[in-house]
């Protein structure tokens, strides 16, 4: 890397919003609510926090429907509260970064109200449509989340094209007209004062349904430079985009050093290793240990030097990782803090998912009407239409519902977890009486305090942002270990993925300077369950 960005050494926090913290007794998390744990956050030490989107919406699909981009939906607050996270945020040295949706809008959106009147009407074109007869789809190309990807509107004769929602219509990235609102409207939020954007599903957005091509279009890079030189160029901003088709090799076109698209994007190659190949999320495998190191380690490998990686396991669509491939009961905080180990000694920038810094764990919810995820609710129907068992398909929503990630942030043990004082929009998780963040943030042995040391380890020694990556015990089938190496110094860092002991035969002789343990003592060549361990070696001149 040339130059530094201080995003390399930083630490990004994620926040969804409606399950933060309710400042109104609403039930639904609000602006205010994380204005008022920002000295929490500057306390763990993060230097950006990544709100899942805030925009005006119908919430169809809980703010991924944006009908505008530039006001704040009144479930959260006003434009004027976001000015105060703002200000309130840069006085603590940390930077607010908007969630966008540039693939689609609400239906309720005006460019779409207008799109709909008729085909002459100039935001026609705005939208991708589609001549047809009503019941004869243009083809046969499915929405993400269930039904056809196509929508009769019977007063234009016209399909119109959406990978997910009926009510999120994807913009046609082809108009040039298009692209500048879209350039307008960041160019708009960055003189506010945000810090940085994620791009949801942006490789999407090149889109060409007459070919069945959703992702990875061909026009895909040409349109991300234009929207980078057009706007993120003329910033420090840190921009990261959720790209579900990303490869090693267009990810350096993504995270290019140059700056000529992304600081760096969201690749999930190491997300779907606990599903049947070829199926479906919901189609639950064990995880493939010895592929999910191969996985990051070749993510590792690529980009160093030629592009950037993000780091994370949890996010709003994911379950919970200590639930997922840690051990949520009797070694939670041990697995919570080996896994954070593991994941922050790598190259990249890290993203913490709220709450997972507390070790909070899956919801368990075992009734479907407990559920509000629009994705699970329609699996549900759609599986038992098809003949699943009931008691499958639930099983598949306990391990991989995106509510699990959703439920109320855990803040103290008073009712609802202290997270609001009204109805909770999700059902609280039922064990927030022992997993809350009051009983962590000063104790110096919790899952807060560890996430705390990791991040201040970061900043500490250069050898986390630009050491080079060497797998250890590549083969092992508990051990998930390696070195990242600078010309000063080493980092060593060492993992019992599993809950048995594992024995480091043939380990690092002289690692150096035990820098973090997930155990009150380190005995030797035995791994303990879920043990973590990083060791720091620094070199003299000329050694």
């Amino acid at each position: 890397m040339s130059q530094k960005k201080w995003w390399q050494n930083a630490v990004v926090y994620q926040i969804y919003p409606r399950s933060f913290c309710d400042s109104t007794g609403s039930g639904m998390g609000d602006l205010q609510g994380i204005i008022g744990k920002l000295d929490y956050l500057a306390k763990l030490g993060i230097d950006a926090i990544w709100l899942s989107p805030v925009c005006r919406s119908p919430q169809d699909d809980n703010g991924y429907d944006i009908s505008d981009y530039r006001d704040i939906d009144p479930l959260f607050g006003t434009l004027s509260d976001m000015e105060e996270l703002i200000a309130e945020g840069k006085k603590r040295g940390i930077r607010i970064i908007l969630d966008l949706v540039l693939n689609h809008s609400s239906d309720e959106h005006p460019w779409f109200v207008e799109a709909k009147k008729s085909r002459e009407n100039p935001y026609h074109d705005y939208y991708v449509w589609k001549d047809g007869v009503e019941g004869e789809y243009p083809n046969d190309m499915r929405a993400c989340f269930g039904g056809p990807a196509w929508e009769w509107v019977p007063e234009l004769g016209q399909y119109y094209f959406h990978q997910f929602s009926v009510k999120q219509p994807d913009l046609n990235w082809e108009n040039p007209k298009v692209r500048q609102e879209i350039y307008d409207m960041i160019l708009w939020w960055m003189e506010k004062g945000v810090g940085g954007f994620r791009l949801d599903v942006i490789d999407q957005i090149a889109k060409e349904p007459d070919r069945k091509i959703t992702n990875n279009g061909p026009r895909l890079h040409e349109f991300i430079r234009e929207l980078s030189r057009e706007t993120f160029q003329k910033g420090d901003l840190i921009t990261v985009g959720e790209a579900w088709g990303a490869n090693t090799e267009n990810a350096k076109l993504y995270s290019n050093p140059d700056g000529s698209e992304f600081s760096m994007v969201f690749q999930f190659e190491h997300i779907g290793l606990d599903q049947i190949p070829g199926k479906e999320k919901w189609d639950l495998a064990p995880l493939d240990f010895l592929k999910l190191k191969q996985v990051l380690a070749k993510w590792q490998k690529a980009l160093h030097g030629c592009g950037w990686n993000s780091l994370f396991w949890n996010n709003h669509d994911l379950p919970r990782i200590v639930s997922r491939w840690g051990n949520d009961g009797e070694y939670r905080v041990e697995s919570a803090k080996m896994l954070a180990a593991l994941l922050h000694g790598l190259q990249g920038t890290p993203y913490i998912y709220q709450g997972e810094e507390l070790g909070m764990t899956n919801a368990g919810m075992a009734d479907i009407a407990d559920y509000r995820d629009i994705e699970s609710v329609n699996l549900h129907r759609e599986r038992l239409e098809a003949g699943y068992a009931e008691a499958d398909v639930m099983a598949s929503l306990m391990a991989k519902s995106r509510d699990n990630a959703r439920t109320p942030m855990q803040w103290d043990d008073s009712e609802n977890a202290g997270f609001t004082t009204g109805t909770p929009w999700l059902k609280v998780n039922p064990n927030y009486q022992e997993i809350n963040a009051a009983a962590q943030v000063d104790d110096p042995d919790s899952v807060f305090s560890f996430y705390r040391r990791l991040i201040a380890l970061r900043k500490e020694y250069a050898v986390f942002v630009d050491g080079e990556f060497e797998l250890l015990y590549a083969e092992d089938p508990d051990i998930f270990a390696y070195t990242r190496t600078t010309p000063e110094e080493t980092l060593t860092v060492l993992c019992n993925f599993h809950g048995g002991e594992a024995v480091l035969n043939a380990g690092p002789k002289d690692p150096g300077e035990l820098l973090l343990s997930n155990y009150q003592d380190v005995q030797g060549d035995r791994l303990r369950p879920y043990e973590a361990r990083m060791y720091l070696k620094r070199r003299t001149a000329g050694v």
